[in-house]
């Protein structure tokens, strides 16, 4: 399938944004794990990732979470300390994602993970017993996914479980997050230094819980209101919390660089609104890590290629394992719309900005007669490229479903927002 997503005469929405599937998965573990269940929690993302979680939640033997990275990685773990003997597996791209590090992790702390295929990789056969725990060290600059994997099971083990992490810690916010849901569940969970986790027998509590919105979702506006030609439009974006446990909370700092400014209404709302406007210049160049918030880096990527803004971004070294092959898929994708991105090593991406034809000034943005936007399976190709259409007129994305992974009825809300939308073959 392929979308032809053409600009709107005026950009005009007011979105109610999807749950953060991040929240929601953590939310479901820590409440399987309290005895809670579903029953208690609010607003849980109706996102494939998620789904996938739900439908693992019932135990069948074999597990197939798809190409919910976050769903493996918990799952892994949750496993581990459960009941009977569980298949788990995915697509294919999934069986190509290193799993190693959690599962040598879990193999020290007693569990019993037995690899299907090729070592280091799912499918993993996993058969539940009860773990001691102890003390477990892992590099700082793994996943973060494999550390909130081990903590949220950690107050289920004997012992506990202490967790050094050597080196540089990328991604600390979403540990961050882990750790403070741990503790609304009742855990006793806490930094010893700057590297080290403590984490108590403590056992969890069923607990309410309301689910806030994704963050990482409303980039994608911040980027449509900036490459709007008019600088008087706005969007008002339902269920952000300004006050949020989410590291991609940041993106509203970001696109302040770049003049899109939060306006937050209603902050003592279930339903707060957050209202975004043009104010200010554009900065000459934009320099980033994303150690701390990888996943906004493809929002960042093409926002500033599309607005002529040089850019280097570092910290980018997870992308790599993601759904693709990220870093690889800007450089081609952007390539296709006259953009020659630079990439040095694996945590590197810069752009030193358009060059001027010498007989005048020629749009750099030049895509070729039929040129389509490939997604690689990977729903932030698709939703980072389609704003592209407010500057282009048009755009051709293939394969657009991919956003049911995080974004269900992100098609749904730009055709809300005047944005046109056809189907081709």
């Amino acid at each position: 399938m392929k979308y032809r997503i053409s600009k709107p005469r005026n950009l005009s929405a007011e979105v109610t944004l999807p749950a953060s599937k991040s929240i929601s998965n953590r939310a479901l573990v820590l409440s399987a794990l309290s005895g809670g269940g579903t029953r208690l929690l609010t607003n849980v993302s109706d996102c494939d990732d998620t789904a996938a979680m739900l439908r693992a939640l019932t135990w069948p033997s074999t597990i197939d979470v798809g190409a919910a990275g976050t769903s493996m990685r918990f799952l892994t773990a949750l496993l581990s300390i459960g009941e009977g003997c569980h298949l788990i597996t995915g697509t294919e791209r999934m069986l190509h994602r290193p799993i190693g590090v959690l599962v040598n992790a879990l193999r020290e702390l007693g569990a019993d993970i037995e690899y299907e295929g090729e070592e280091g990789f799912p499918p993993l056969r996993i058969t539940g017993r009860r773990l001691q725990g102890g003390t477990v060290s892992l590099q700082g600059n793994v996943s973060s996914q494999y550390i909130s994997a081990l903590l949220m099971i950690a107050p289920r083990l004997e012992k506990g479980l202490t967790l050094k992490l050597t080196g540089e810690i990328i991604s600390r916010p979403y540990i961050e997050m882990t750790m403070a849901m741990m503790r609304r569940f009742g855990a006793q969970v806490d930094w010893l230094d700057d590297s080290s986790i403590r984490v108590a027998p403590v056992a969890y509590m069923p607990t309410p819980y309301l689910i806030e919105a994704d963050w990482s979702a409303a980039s994608y506006w911040y980027e449509m209101v900036l490459l709007s030609d008019n600088a008087q439009e706005t969007a008002t974006l339902v269920g952000l919390f300004e006050q949020s446990l989410q590291g991609d909370r940041i993106v509203a700092d970001l696109f302040a660089q770049l003049s899109v400014r939060s306006i937050f209404l209603s902050t003592g709302s279930h339903q707060p609104k957050t209202t975004l406007i043009r104010r200010g210049e554009q900065p000459a160049r934009l320099d980033v890590d994303f150690t701390r918030m990888p996943d906004l880096a493809q929002t960042l990527v093409v926002t500033c290629a599309l607005k002529d803004i040089p850019f280097r971004f570092t910290g980018l070294q997870s992308l790599r394992i993601k759904e693709t092959d990220r870093i690889a898929a800007l450089q081609t994708e952007l390539r296709k719309l006259g953009v020659q991105v630079q990439v040095e090593g694996d945590s590197v991406m810069s752009w030193s900005g358009s060059e001027k034809q010498p007989e005048g000034d020629v749009p750099y943005l030049q895509p070729a007669s039929g040129t389509a936007i490939d997604t690689y399976d990977d729903h932030r190709m698709a939703m980072s490229f389609a704003p592209a259409a407010l500057v282009l007129g048009s755009i051709d994305i293939n394969h657009p479903e991919v956003v049911s992974k995080s974004y269900p009825r992100f098609w749904e809300d730009l055709e809300r927002a005047g944005f046109e939308i056809e189907i081709r073959k």
